[in-house]
């Protein structure tokens, strides 16, 4: 037991870390966790991040919590789930209780205002990177290419619901591999 509260230590300051020196939201959050977690402390693989990144876009709430319970609970159990939830919160809590107060008073003032452009280019950056990585390890093929085309179209231009969106793309891949056994089973 001792062994686990030390790692779920060690899983706190982790996502603390990474919750208090990211801005921009879960995306933002995304190449830092596979460099910490997968990269430098190995604690699972780059494969898994995608899957955790699935899954965390899939179920309901904020990205970057989803990722942090579900990176924590595959390293260390509920215990690591907690902790990383925790961890990744807390920075963020603290922050915009500060700026909430703040905000209001210096809002006008335009070092502020150029100060959060600087910030929201720096996040466009962060997102545009994860979304490489994450291209890079999603499975190349024509049905691949055109579900997320689709995807793309139905949230950016349709408007439609993200859920519906995710649903559909699970029931497309269902189809493609489905077809790709059929048609294997035919080639033995």
């Amino acid at each position: 037991m001792k062994e686990r509260l030390k790692k779920a230590g060690q899983i706190f300051a982790l996502f603390f870390k990474i919750g208090a020196f990211t801005f921009g939201g879960g995306y933002a959050m995304i190449p830092l966790i596979q460099r910490e977690v997968a990269e430098k402390k190995k604690y699972i693989t780059d494969g898994d991040i995608l899957e955790i990144v699935a899954i965390a876009e899939s179920t309901p709430g904020p990205i970057a919590i989803n990722a942090a319970t579900f990176v924590g609970f595959r390293i260390c159990g509920f215990l690591g789930a907690l902790a990383a939830t925790v961890g990744v919160v807390l920075p963020s809590f603290a922050i915009i209780l500060a700026v909430s107060f703040l905000l209001e008073k210096f809002q006008s003032i335009k070092v502020i205002q150029y100060a959060f452009n600087g910030i929201r280019a720096g996040v466009l950056a962060l997102i545009l990177k994860a979304l490489w990585s994450m291209y890079r390890q999603c499975p190349k093929g024509i049905g691949a290419y055109l579900i997320m085309a689709a995807a793309f179209l139905m949230t950016a231009f349709f408007h439609v619901n993200v859920l519906l969106v995710i649903i559909g793309c699970a029931l497309a891949g269902l189809c493609l591999w489905s077809a790709a056994s059929a048609a294997d089973c035919e080639k033995k």
